[in-house]
């Protein structure tokens, strides 16, 4: 009988994942069909032309030559544009449309009726508040990344050519695959506070009574909270920065390393001025990758906090702002005040690799 009320449910799920398999397989069959139809007509049409009137070269008009040459460029063009409009469509409905209509709401006030032009950015900048958040983001932006690379440089290097490397880079690497929600409800255990008469289930607060001392609220008092939060985001970022750097340590060409060794350069050396040099190119793509992850984060201030005790960050405050206090236009100001942080980072990065591929 349970089963026979579950049937439908179980039935569509059925019809879903029919569906499932019909689009993608039709995306795949298309995906090979079409450039394999189009390259056979490319190729009938090129032996066509050099075989007619005597082959290739033969008594066609020359102005007709370029013409016949160019369908096929048409053809290509084409193709490329049916498969680039998608993800074309997507870009602007996804990111195009909602940050000019988050730009348009910035200016306006919070019920999204009035035009207060820049009063919400001068509002961002003259509430004690929203300082103190600015404040907070700038410390994430400026302690994750480098203590995040640090350690994934350390990593990297402690763990290269190790006996258990493949281990050691398996547990370092394991909290990436951790969502930033379950990072943060598993710190907030670690930093979990009980009186003194209980046992305490924190391991912070363990330690401490242990080493003869009492627990504390550690979440409580600023600006403490928030360098316990930023290290559960380096815990996290720590795993990506160093598969990142370790790969770069491995393509450093051996010959380099063994003319430093011919030389006599000890490790401190051969680490400042062989394997510094060397991994540059990756070191800056670890920092700017981070920085873009750490000025966005949300899920562990939300998560640990909710934002309290002085602990909030600029994407946790647009969240509050424009969906709890209903302040949409100045919840859409600091959307767009991150954006703009954004994208300085998001430019240098895109120079840095034209850079290095014309060097």
């Amino acid at each position: 009988m349970e089963f026979a009320d579950e049937a439908p449910k179980l039935l569509m799920l059925l019809y879903g994942l029919v569906a499932f398999v019909v689009v993608v397989g039709g995306l795949l069959l298309l995906l090979d069909a079409i450039p394999n139809h189009l390259a056979r007509r490319r190729e009938q049409r090129l032996v066509a032309a050099s075989t007619a009137k005597g082959g290739p070269g033969g008594d066609r008009p020359a102005g007709d030559r370029p013409t016949r040459a160019a369908r096929p460029r048409r053809g290509e063009a084409l193709f490329a544009a049916i498969f680039l409009f998608p993800a074309i469509a997507l870009l602007l409905i996804g990111l195009v449309v909602p940050a000019v209509r988050t730009t348009l709401l910035s200016f306006m006030d919070g019920g999204s009726v009035n035009w207060v032009g820049l009063r919400n950015y001068g509002w961002m900048f003259s509430q004690p508040e929203i300082l103190d958040v600015l404040i907070n983001t700038l410390m994430w932006v400026v302690l994750v990344p480098l203590l995040a690379t640090g350690m994934g440089l350390l990593y990297a290097v402690m763990v290269d050519k190790a006996r258990f490397e493949a281990i050691a880079k398996s547990l370092i690497f394991m909290p990436m695959a951790i969502s930033f929600v379950g990072a943060g409800i598993i710190w907030k255990f670690v930093y979990a506070y009980r009186s003194e008469e209980q046992e305490q289930i924190g391991l912070l607060n363990q330690i401490a009574v242990s080493l003869g001392g009492e627990p504390k609220q550690w979440l409580l008092n600023s600006p403490l909270n928030t360098l316990l939060l930023i290290a559960v985001m380096v815990w996290i970022q720590a795993g990506f920065a160093m598969v990142v750097l370790s790969a770069a340590i491995k393509a450093i060409p051996a010959e380099i390393v063994e003319a430093a060794r011919l030389d006599g350069v000890n490790a401190w050396q051969m680490f400042r001025r062989v394997t510094l040099p060397s991994i540059r190119p990756a070191l800056i793509v670890v920092v700017v990758t981070i920085s873009i992850a750490t000025l966005k984060v949300f899920d562990i201030v939300r998560t640990m906090t909710n934002g309290n005790f002085n602990t909030s960050v600029i994407a946790n405050e647009m969240y509050n702002q424009a969906f709890r206090f209903g302040q949409v236009g100045q919840g859409s100001a600091l959307a767009v005040f991150l954006f703009v942080l954004v994208i300085p980072i998001v430019i240098y990065q895109i120079r840095n690799l034209r850079q290095q591929r014309e060097g």
